[in-house]
């Protein structure tokens, strides 16, 4: 394989060289690269910004996780963090740390998975900074997107007897996480060691390729249901959950016999010995939405196909509980990701 060194190109000639070819696609985009700052016009929206950084050895282990992915799965979170708030993504600027084990090819490839997020998504890469670094790859990107003021959705509107929903299933992406962790120490540097990933496929997607709810947004949207609170599960249901109710000042009441998940979650839970409960309440990573709405639109949104019931708003004093399968009461606490632990 080709391998052509960072410094032949330059900082600036690696930007120009991974940007080339990229076009810019929404209205609001009225300056892309090549300046001192993009420019955007949203003219009567609000304008929404979200930022992530991604470290190395932190966030994402190499060993396991091709470039290509992460470009991608980088730009995904943010947009569904865009998504959370009932918003459209449009743009995002792209910072890079680079160490000198990296060449152009291995950023071409990062790039690759970006534009990738970004043609499907219908969002503009419209600028961004790279650096050397002295400690592995480093990825920031920031999202700007927006929304009409009267369709933003907060973590701070939900009403006692509002009922909670989440999207799809939940606790995928950490069992996955699991499976690449094991086959890595099975691997421990055999020249043809071949990983067990056979009927895990979910599971792998789920970690290595994530999607934002955009359909569900959609979904909603079309339906003409307005959430009261929403949020993106990247931090697992329980520590997000219990961002909502901080937030909008409730109590809440989940029911474990109600959290979606899915058959290979469940039995790669089995083979790690973990409660698989437990997985889906704290795993994170899964970018599903979760979100409140008023007790008079039951019907309504449970009739919508992938939306899940998994509880209710109660009074801030009630406190934020777990029911078990067996009727149990047990406090509900943020026991998800902790990027600083």
């Amino acid at each position: 394989m080709q391998r052509t060194e960072i410094a032949t190109l330059g900082e600036f000639g690696l930007i120009e060289h991974l940007t080339k070819d990229i076009q810019l696609t929404q209205k609001t985009s009225v300056k892309g690269i090549g300046d001192d700052a993009a420019v955007i016009d949203n003219t009567n929206k609000k304008t929404l910004v979200t930022t992530d950084i991604l470290l190395e050895g932190i966030h994402f282990d190499l060993t396991y996780v091709p470039l290509k992915h992460l470009g991608y799965k980088a730009a995904v979170v943010n947009f569904s963090d865009i998504y959370a708030m009932n918003g459209t993504p449009q743009q995002i600027v792209v910072s890079l740390g680079i160490s000198k084990r990296f060449c152009v090819e291995d950023m071409e490839a990062l790039y690759d998975g970006l534009k990738l997020a970004c043609k499907i998504y219908d969002v503009d890469l419209v600028g961004g900074d790279t650096s050397s670094s002295l400690t592995g790859l480093t990825i920031n990107i920031t999202c700007i997107g927006y929304a009409d003021e009267n369709q933003l959705v907060y973590r701070n509107g939900a009403q006692n007897t509002d009922l909670i929903f989440v999207s799809g299933d939940l606790g995928a992406a950490y069992m996955g996480l699991q499976l690449l962790e094991r086959e890595k120490n099975v691997f421990d540097g055999q020249a043809d060691f071949q990983p067990d990933f056979a009927g895990k496929e979910y599971l792998l997607e789920r970690q290595l390729k994530p999607e934002a709810r955009k359909d569900i947004v959609k979904l909603l949207a079309e339906n003409h249901i307005k959430p009261t609170s929403m949020i993106d599960i990247s931090d697992g249901l329980s520590s997000d959950m219990l961002h909502i109710c901080k937030q909008s000042k409730v109590g809440c009441a989940i029911y474990e016999e109600r959290i979606p998940i899915d058959y290979q979650t469940a039995l790669m839970a089995e083979t790690f010995n973990m409660n698989v409960s437990t997985v889906a309440l704290n795993g994170g990573e899964d970018y599903e939405l979760l979100f409140t709405v008023p007790l008079s639109l039951h019907e309504q949104v449970s009739a919508l196909e992938g939306i899940h019931l998994v509880g209710h708003i109660t009074a801030e004093e009630n406190g934020c509980h777990l029911i078990t399968r067996d009727g149990q009461e047990m406090q509900l606490k943020a026991q998800g990701w902790n990027p600083l632990t």
